[in-house]
């Protein structure tokens, strides 16, 4: 790892440093809780019945056997559960299959009982009746004529944007700005070409889990692996139709989500199945049931024209998407919205129009994943940067700093760049890889650059001094493995000149914790980070007044001091946290508490200048930036892709964790990785046939190349804490395109289907050797 030098001076303590993770000791002890840890006196096992057909009428059920199986409690269908739907963008689903299945996998039952084997066990004597429908496997055959319309009450779902849904298709999204139908004219060189890229599995280390428990009063406390206990909460108090009240969600340590624990996965049925039975009941998918039943990166086809001039100068972009929505909207209208958005790139394009369809079908839902539909549309926009600067004879860096985005500038329909170290990534990954290889060999080199945004959604923080001077903190935020508690209590130590484990951060709890919407988008260390920095500033501000009085001075006559302390400028006399504290708590003023919340509130779009119509996010933005350059081997017999080496740049604003950003920076490029290699969900017809780690290949450190270099380039957000912005996706999403550029150099065929497998590079290579 090198650490890039920030534009301006910082101040020294937490901020900065690479202190280990909160949880590290007691994660390397085995001494973290999970939800599978978790105990309650009188606690059931759940299991559940999954349809074994991708669209089917229900007609009725038979409990009869099961009802009277060992060890057997309650059961739940699709008529315990009300007409109450949930979603993120529109309200679609329910807690569980109700009238009719959607996909193979879709629970239809689920069963409460003694141990898990006696659950599973009557899960298997569950009958019911199904009324066999066409079912609708593919974006295009949703779309076609007289298609089976999976969604007869489409019209009636609520939903948060204008989405323009109607028979299958779920949403549509378009964006221009310029004219691209003119640009045409004034291009001297077009390329264009259709792009596909595959569904991929989340592979979590931890699958999805819930525990839930209903006291005499019929309130529920829900633990559960999630990354936001306000949409849990949120999301079983819609579909079940329950006053959010009468809900607590809260979540224990959490093994990874990378989005497929944001929205809801089991919890609706593990309370619907509390509720009926009256104890409290623990539910945790199977491998294979996570792979079948949850949800996945969507699969997109992308059709991309790009224009330039004979000098390398970006002149106009038409991106179209069609996106496998699965059965049910969940997270899918924000991803294919935020892809179009993406689209263009980190490149001024005067002309621009990005344009998608979002189709059900009778799979599992698509949702969010770590880059949020910018690595599909980046695999084809980074290959047409390459064909063009071929076509012109521009080396792939140059044409790239030549129309890259500068400080100042505004994205694509609207919003502003406020910060931009992408030259220096350019830089920091040129001057490393124009070195020659130690072997010698000539490198087949693949470059790609990519933005993603930290700023979306309401967020909020409390930070309250105790007694003896220390500080709790509060703001809602999961840690889903990725190190947020240390980087939040590292924002806030610094802020009150605090030693970094003075700082105490307190689990997410909906009744205890300030609205927080999500561990996602790469937005908690910005969003969430802004709250905790202004509510310790509060603490601060409390904290000067009491001093004042105790020091006989005026506020503005007191400097904030290392440790805690407050005292005279130019004087040696000051007063502890401690006694301040002691002194609110027990005589004067109460207690020191500093809240803050807030919702980011930049506009994604400005109408005076661009057009959108069905955007789903009116309010997105802070841009991270990052290059990728990696070194790859061709075996030309077999068609197998090796990274020999790899150099990953990420302009992060300012790493409050150094470490932490480079680990942030590996496990991208490694899941990255997975995706343009080997990585595929495969469905024959309409069942996934390789919903298990036997016959689903995620990488190993085999697979990692040894030379894996990581930059952190510095360039301040002003409205961040300390300057900080997002690094949780941008070293993930320019991996396919760096790779593609890369395997196109090796062989000298260009490839526009993910995964580039063996068997597809090679026909490659046989194909370029023909022509």
């Amino acid at each position: 790892m090198s650490l890039d030098h920030p534009k301006t001076n910082f101040t020294g303590g937490a901020v900065g440093q690479s202190v280990p993770k909160v949880d590290s000791l007691e994660k390397v002890q085995g001494k973290s809780e999970y939800i599978a840890d978790l105990y309650r006196p009188g606690m059931l096992h759940g299991a559940i019945l999954a349809s074994p057909y991708p669209h089917a009428r229900i007609r009725g059920y038979d409990l009869t056997e099961a009802l009277a199986a060992p060890g057997v409690v309650a059961i739940i269908t699709g008529d315990d559960v009300g007409e109450g739907r949930m979603g993120a963008f529109i309200k679609d689903e329910h807690a569980i299959a109700r009238g009719k299945v959607m996909y193979v996998g879709e629970p239809v039952a689920a069963v409460a009982a003694r141990t898990e084997a006696e659950a599973r066990a009557a899960c298997r004597l569950i009958r019911v009746d199904y009324e066999e429908l066409t079912a609708v496997l593919s974006p295009e055959d949703g779309l076609a004529e007289n298609a089976p319309i999976l969604h007869e009450k489409l019209d009636e779902y609520i939903k948060v944007f204008d989405a323009g849904s109607t028979g299958n298709l779920c949403a549509r999204t378009e964006l221009s700005e310029g004219d691209v139908d003119a640009a045409w004219t004034d291009c001297d060189v077009i390329v264009e070409g259709e792009f596909t890229t595959q569904a991929q599995a989340h592979v979590s280390m931890e699958p999805c889990g819930a525990l839930a428990e209903v006291d005499a009063n019929g309130r529920v406390t829900l633990w559960s692996a999630n990354q936001s206990v306000f949409r849990v909460q949120a999301n079983v108090c819609e579909s079940l139709s329950l006053p959010m009240s009468k809900v607590r969600s809260l979540t224990p340590r959490v093994g990874a989500g990378f989005g497929n624990k944001m929205e809801p996965h089991i919890q609706p049925i593990t309370v619907a199945l509390a509720l009926k039975a009256k104890r409290p009941v623990k539910l945790i998918l199977t491998r294979e049931e996570d792979f079948e039943m949850v949800r996945a990166r969507h699969p997109f086809r992308v059709r991309m024209k790009t224009g330039a001039k004979a000098d390398g100068t970006l002149v106009a972009r038409h991106c179209e998407v069609l996106v496998d929505c699965g059965a049910f909207a969940d997270d899918s209208p924000g991803v294919m919205g935020y892809a179009l958005l993406m689209s263009g790139g980190p490149y001024r394009f005067p002309h621009m129009k990005a344009e998608g369809k979002l189709v059900y079908t009778n799979k599992l839902r698509f949702g969010a994943f770590r880059g949020f539909g910018n690595p599909q549309v980046l695999f084809a926009g980074e290959q047409q940067i390459d064909q063009i600067a071929e076509k012109v004879g521009m080396e792939p860096f140059a044409i790239r700093r030549k129309n890259m985005v500068r400080e100042g500038d505004t994205w694509f329909v609207g919003p502003q760049i406020a910060s931009n170290g992408l030259s220096r990534c350019l830089d920091a990954v040129e001057q490393a890889a124009r070195k020659p290889r130690a072997d010698g060999r000539k490198r087949n080199f693949g470059l790609s650059v990519t933005a993603h945004i930290s700023g979306l959604l309401g967020t909020g923080a409390i930070v309250r001094m105790l007694e003896d001077g220390t500080i709790s903190l509060n703001t809602g935020a999961t840690d889903i493995g990725q190190g947020s508690d240390t980087v939040l209590a590292q924002i806030c130590a610094e802020e009150l000149k605090l030693p970094f484990d003075q700082v105490a951060v307190a689990s997410p709890d909906t009744d205890g914790s300030p609205y927080n919407w999500g561990t996602t988008a790469s937005r908690v260390t910005y969003t969430t980070g802004r709250a905790v920095e202004a509510a310790a500033g509060k603490v601060v501000d409390q904290a000067m007044e009491q001093a004042a009085e105790m020091l006989d001075c005026d506020v503005d006559e007191l400097e904030l001091r290392d440790g805690g302390r407050i005292g005279k400028v130019g004087s040696n006399s000051d007063v502890t946290f401690a006694q301040i504290s002691a002194r609110a708590h027990w005589a004067v003023g109460g207690p020191l508490v500093g809240s803050e919340t807030l919702v980011f509130d930049q506009p994604t779009h400005d109408p005076k200048r661009a057009i959108a119509l069905g955007l789903p996010f009116p309010r997105i933005g802070v841009f991270s930036f990052a290059a990728l350059g990696v070194d790859v081997d061709v075996d030309e017999v077999s068609g197998q892709v090796t990274v020999h080496e790899a150099w990953s740049a990420a302009d992060v604003g300012r790493a409050i964790n150094p470490r932490l950003v480079e680990v942030q920076l590996h496990g991208g490029f490694v899941q990255g990785l997975g995706y343009s290699l080997y990585e595929e969900m495969v469905w024959d017809g309409p069942r996934l046939v390789n919903p298990s780690l036997m016959d689903y290949k995620v990488p190993t450190m085999r697979d990692v190349p040894d030379a894996l270099h990581t930059y952190i380039i510095e360039d301040p957000d002003p409205t961040g804490p300390f300057g900080a912005k997002g690094a949780g996706e941008i070293g993930l999403n320019a991996v396919c395109g760096a790779l593609a550029n890369a395997v196109t150099r090796a062989t000298g065929f260009r490839h526009q289907h993910l995964p580039l497998t063996g068997e597809r590079v090679l026909n490659g290579i046989l194909t370029a050797e023909k022509t």
